[in-house]
């Protein structure tokens, strides 16, 4: 969506993202500059500043949200708040810190964006708090959350609700697992996993049983929405948790793993096999899109053969490259190996060149 200049200065809103420097958030800020939006973008970058490129318009904050002020967030007109430790890996290992900065530091920033004059606050969820459930479940529907990470975002969701007003509209997304290829890319998620396996050895990971339920959603399409619910009329959206997703892009594990071999078999010419691994995956549940696809007529655009052959396109020209980055969990662990060796051994400031 392109503006022309009349409405460009007509719109010329500040967006304040955290996590805008990660696998959703880099996506999301150069679609919302070019849409006409200011954006300020806040992240910690875990996983390197090169992700977000320079733009008019843009203004790049490296801070942790868990010390966040007033301060920045003057000027801003609305927030959309992708910060998280993003996967129940990750969050079941470092629980304390998931805890703080998916469930408590994005309560106090929608706190602080209501205290001061913010318009609207979008809290990005996950579907993943329905759990374990046999029913299609709606945003109606009793949540289950199974693990650390599913857990801190269903309290947050709560809270943030509750700060709902006239003045302060707030909307909690509850996306399907995201799928497609981000400069800040991550082969920690089923779809990109599964595709960059069968691509680079012809061998496709797939964790057991493959009998249960995941819906799906590629990124360009959970992204457009954090943009619907910027520009939807407060009385649709207020107070809303909307399902992000779609049942066409909703598969059982088994399902999706013999899409993306076929696709890539399609793709390369060579044939993909299915290698099973890990223990059987509790966590199963089958989601109903209705309610924004009515509410807000937002259909998905993008099909998961699409995100196959995105991700494939990417890695055969060379934009896209596995690397220990590209899954979180075993950054995370590099980062805490290489801050306990670096602070055992820095003096005055350095390793070596000191003065």
């Amino acid at each position: 969506m392109c503006l022309t200049p009349e409405s460009w200065e007509l719109r010329m809103k500040t967006v304040f993202v955290t996590g805008a420097g990660g696998y959703i958030g880099s996506v999301l800020t150069p679609k919302l500059l070019r849409s006409g939006y200011r954006v300020r973008a806040v992240d910690r970058f875990f996983f390197g500043r090169d992700k977000l490129a320079p733009a008019t318009g843009l203004e790049v904050i490296q801070e942790d949200t868990r010390r966040l002020t007033d301060e920045h967030f003057r000027g801003i007109d609305y927030v959309i708040d992708l910060a998280a430790i993003s996967n129940d890996p990750a969050g079941e290992l470092f629980g304390a810190a998931t805890e703080a900065i998916n469930c408590d530091a994005r309560v106090a920033t929608a706190e602080r964006a209501k205290r001061t004059g913010v318009k609207r606050y979008i809290l990005p969820s996950s579907c993943s708090i329905y759990g374990v459930t046999d029913d299609v479940v709606d945003e109606s529907s009793p949540t289950n959350p199974l693990t650390v990470y599913s857990r801190a975002n269903e309290k947050a969701e709560r809270a943030v609700l509750s700060l709902a007003d006239e003045s302060f509209v707030v909307t909690v997304m509850r996306q399907a697992t995201v799928f497609g290829y981000s400069p800040r890319m991550r082969f920690d998620l089923a779809i990109n996993g599964m595709t960059y396996g069968a691509w680079k050895g012809g061998k496709l990971p797939l964790m057991r049983d493959g009998s249960q339920y995941r819906p799906m959603v590629h990124i360009e399409d959970t992204t457009d929405v954090m943009l619907l619910l910027l520009e939807s009329e407060p009385g649709a959206v207020n107070g809303q948790i909307f399902n992000v997703g779609s049942v066409a892009c909703s598969f059982q594990i088994e399902k999706l793993g013999q899409m993306v071999a076929r696709v890539v078999s399609e793709i390369t010419g060579s044939p993909v096999q299915i290698e099973w691994y890990g223990d059987p995956d509790r966590r199963s549940y089958r989601v109903a899109f209705d309610k924004i696809e009515t509410a807000l007529g937002w259909k998905a655009r993008w099909s998961g053969e699409d995100g196959v052959r995105q991700i494939v396109d990417a890695l055969r020209d060379g934009r896209l490259k596995k690397g220990p980055e590209t899954i979180t969990l075993e950054w995370y662990r590099d980062l805490h190996h290489w801050h306990r060796i670096i602070r055992s051994v820095e003096m005055y400031g350095s390793i070596l060149d000191i003065e």
